[in-house]
């Protein structure tokens, strides 16, 4: 067998051993949390924890941002994101956008 089949098979041999051990140390922290949350009469909230529906989450509030452009026949755009196709329809035909600042 050459060495790198050779490594290759320890470090499986110590991935299960890694597992092993994390399961077994996991195991012991769930008894010894267990333990103290009964001997403390602990609750979830006083751990910190966040229960389903005991806190709603703040909802995003999302305001329209004001219109800076102005085109002729009443559309506007607030310079965010994409140009609009009536702009640059009228940016081909050499006008500026700065025309229809609001």
């Amino acid at each position: 067998m050459s060495a790198y089949q050779e490594l290759l098979a320890q470090r499986e041999e110590l991935e299960k051993k890694i597992n092993e051990a994390r399961r077994i140390e996991v195991s012991a922290a769930i008894t010894q949390v267990k333990q103290l949350i009964a001997e403390y009469e602990l609750t979830a909230r006083d751990c910190g924890f966040k229960l389903g529906g005991d806190i709603a989450a703040p909802e995003k509030v999302r305001t329209p941002v004001a219109a800076k452009y102005r085109g002729p026949e009443g559309q506007v755009w607030s310079g965010r994101g994409r140009a609009p196709n009536w702009l640059t329809a009228l940016e081909s035909q050499g006008r500026d956008k700065s025309e229809f600042l609001i």
